[in-house]
């Protein structure tokens, strides 16, 4: 990770070194009993350093790895190994990288994506699993699973009738363990909040940082949009929801810091526009912002974003902002992942946010556009807005 825009990383896709284990393999005879032996017991994909073998087992008339990293074409070409049924390609990678991928086989006119039969890795979002490859270094944060000495928080359920949606807004609200009335806690307000629970873990997250020490005792309202594109796409409905309707509720019910030091919005992607807006709207509401892949897309007037409509509102805001900069938190968390497209205009809207007078906390990982790459941030992102009694050491 690095904290500072503008960092690059050379990728290529080849054969590599001799000393690989595929080119190894190609160098006696191979038929399709040596393609067993060779992939007994061996992880798939093939992780040698920065070399990452890609493979797959399979009649075929042509495979491709479909990926979506930053400056590599989305279909990489597959080569067959002599005459056999087994296709490879090697991608030389960062290390402490996470690629998630799928296998593209064509057979005669039929063509299907597939997640890799080779390898059982998973990486789980709303659209459903996809493979992942862990390259050399990359860890799983420790603290990302349950920790049988933390005490879990308390999950409990909100119904908000909501006069500018419209519509009864359901709220998972998160209680810290020992949770007490008598006490003042930060608040979270977590756009996207039901995906951030299945699948970035944030409730075990908090539970064992928490635990730690290393973040605030916290309260967290976790939201469930209605439709996500509308309305995080700068609407001002739910910038009314949020700073009128549900705060003000969540103040009378609960134990909370009285102060604009304690509340923290936070969001990914569509989200994190959620969230900026939302901040932008009530510039004296909230004093701290979680911004992670943010989709701050950008145009020239009468250029094309090339998001299609449903940017439209997010390009307007966006341009507006960058154009003006007004300081609406104290301190933000910005992270994006080094392989998703959105790095470039996130990278740029950093030093927008510190000419408005913010303290911004930028990190960038070797990642995609996942939960995952956002659960993995989940510890410099809360630590930095919540901070507790300890500090630990830092996921690179």
């Amino acid at each position: 990770m690095s904290n500072a825009p503008g960092r690059r990383h050379q990728w290529s896709a080849g054969s590599g070194s001799s000393r690989l284990a595929i080119n190894q393999l190609q160098q006696g005879f191979v038929d399709e009993a040596a393609i067993h032996r060779f992939l007994a017991g061996r992880e798939v994909p093939i992780v040698e350093g920065r070399d990452c073998t890609f493979l797959f087992w399979g009649e075929a008339d042509e495979v491709y790895l479909a990926q979506r990293i930053l400056g590599l074409p989305g279909r990489l070409p597959m080569r067959r190994v002599a005459a056999t049924t087994l296709w490879y390609v090697v991608l030389k990678v960062p290390e402490k990288s996470r690629i998630n991928y799928q296998i593209e086989v064509r057979r005669g006119e039929h063509v299907e994506r597939i997640n890799d039969p080779l390898n059982p890795k998973l990486s789980h979002s709303p659209f459903g699993a996809i493979s992942v490859c862990f390259t050399f270094g990359y860890m799983t944060p420790e603290w990302t699973a349950p920790d049988p000495d933390a005490a879990p928080g308390e999950l409990t359920e909100l119904l908000v009738q909501s006069p500018a949606l419209q519509r009864d807004c359901q709220v998972t609200l998160y209680l810290p363990a020992r949770f007490r009335r008598d006490a003042a806690y930060p608040l979270l307000v977590v756009h996207d909040g039901g995906e951030f629970l299945q699948y970035a873990a944030a409730g075990v997250v908090l539970d064992n940082l928490i635990h730690r020490g290393q973040i605030a005792p916290t309260i967290a309202a976790f939201l469930h949009p209605k439709d996500r594109l509308v309305e995080y796409a700068n609407s001002p409905t739910h910038a009314r929801f949020l700073t009128e309707e549900l705060l003000p509720q969540l103040q009378t019910e609960f134990p909370l810091v009285p102060h604009r030091s304690g509340r923290v919005l936070f969001g990914a992607s569509f989200g994190a526009v959620a969230a900026l807006s939302t901040a932008y709207s009530s510039p004296r509401s909230y004093g701290s912002l979680v911004l992670m892949s943010g989709s701050f897309v950008f145009a020239e007037p009468g250029t094309d974003h090339g998001g299609g409509p449903v940017f439209d509102p997010v390009v307007q805001f966006v341009n507006r902002y960058r154009d003006r900069p007004v300081r609406v938190a104290d301190r933000l968390f910005v992270s994006c992942g080094l392989f998703e497209p959105l790095i470039i205009p996130n990278r740029s809207i950093v030093p927008i946010f510190q000419s408005a007078g913010m303290r911004v906390r930028y990190v960038e990982a070797r990642d995609g556009h996942t939960w995952e790459n956002w659960r993995d941030r989940l510890y410099d992102a809360l630590s930095w807005v919540v901070p507790g009694r300890t500090v630990g050491p830092r996921q690179e």
